[in-house]
């Protein structure tokens, strides 16, 4: 039963990646329209630009679609979703229900004493605060490549399709999403997830050393093909490794590293090839430890394997 669960827990996952970079796509390409259709200017037009407190058009309209597409979400899952009050018994329980503390505590102690569990964290806040960072450091990036290109001083401003790009991404990360959909079928979650940060780490290092822009949004859209693979590899991953009766609480806890790596990247005040090497070096750490990983959960999958036999061969034994 347990193959079966598996393909399912993957194809959940993949599915779901899928449809996230569909609904991306969309937002990219709306956002960028958006974006462009007038320019920013105060919201009483009798005031300057440098006097008015509340703006609107221009940049800001995409962050004000933003804000009532959460609208929108927020009043469906008002009247949509139900609480799960998991197996306490409901309400009346709430009172003899354990500290909130309990649950991360007996998080804290299962991660640090199996070894799996907190390799999979480490890899996931890598590879995820390396994608973080990325987000804020492609934009830079492709600016500046764009300005030597056209021979414009630092000061001066150029003007790029964001929205198109971020589409582009996203249409990356489609693909990579169907793209693991058919490879899970003939590797391993683990194994794939060892290429993915591997060929990750080669396309951050072209960013790094390149300085023709089209080589650089190549590989920028490679890395967004791994970032498209990754979600539903991990998502199996986590699905196999963390125990389900304490999920919730270990992915708190994996958050942890991964806000550290993100706000210490924007305290650093990181230029974009600062940013891009130190993406490099945790893709590069995260392909390591994803090594040691498999090589821990083979072991485990091979002893398992041998206590299935020494079952079934007493089993035999038994009935002869």
């Amino acid at each position: 039963t347990f193959p079966s669960n598996q393909d399912k827990l993957s194809s959940s996952f993949s599915t779901a990646g899928f449809g996230n970079s569909v609904i991306a796509i969309l937002a990219g390409l709306v956002s960028n329209k958006a974006a462009s259709h007038g320019k920013l200017r105060p919201w009483d037009a009798s005031l300057d630009t440098k006097e008015g407190m509340f703006f609107v058009d221009g940049y800001l309209n995409p962050f004000d679609i933003a804000l009532l597409a959460l609208i929108c979400c927020g009043i469906c899952a008002t009247f949509l979703w139900e609480e799960n009050y998991g197996e306490s018994g409901g309400k009346e329980n709430a009172e003899n229900s354990p500290k909130w503390y309990d649950g991360l505590k007996r998080a804290y102690k299962t991660t640090i004493r199996n070894r799996d569990i907190l390799l999979c964290g480490l890899v996931s806040s890598l590879f995820e605060g390396s994608m973080y960072i990325f987000v804020f450091m492609w934009t830079p990036a492709m600016q500046n490549l764009a300005k030597k290109e056209e021979g414009l001083g630092e000061d001066e401003s150029v003007e790029l399709p964001y929205g198109l790009i971020f589409s582009t991404f996203m249409v990356c990360c489609m693909t990579g999403s169907s793209l693991f959909s058919i490879v899970a079928e003939r590797m391993k979650g683990e194994a794939l997830a060892v290429v993915v940060f591997a060929v990750s780490s080669v396309a951050m290092s072209l960013v790094i050393v390149s300085s023709n822009s089209n080589v650089t949004f190549i590989a920028m859209n490679i890395f967004e093909i791994c970032v498209g693979m990754y979600f539903p590899v991990m998502g199996t991953m986590k699905g196999m490794i963390v125990p389900e009766d304490q999920r919730a609480a270990i992915y708190n806890l994996y958050r942890i590293p991964l806000n550290f790596i993100v706000v210490s990247s924007l305290l650093a005040h990181l230029t974009a090839t600062q940013g891009f090497v130190a993406v490099t070096i945790m893709l590069i750490t995260a392909t390591f430890l994803q090594l040691a990983l498999v090589r821990r959960r083979l072991h485990v999958i091979s002893l398992a394997d041998v206590a299935t036999q020494l079952s079934s061969d007493d089993d035999s034994s038994h009935i002869e």
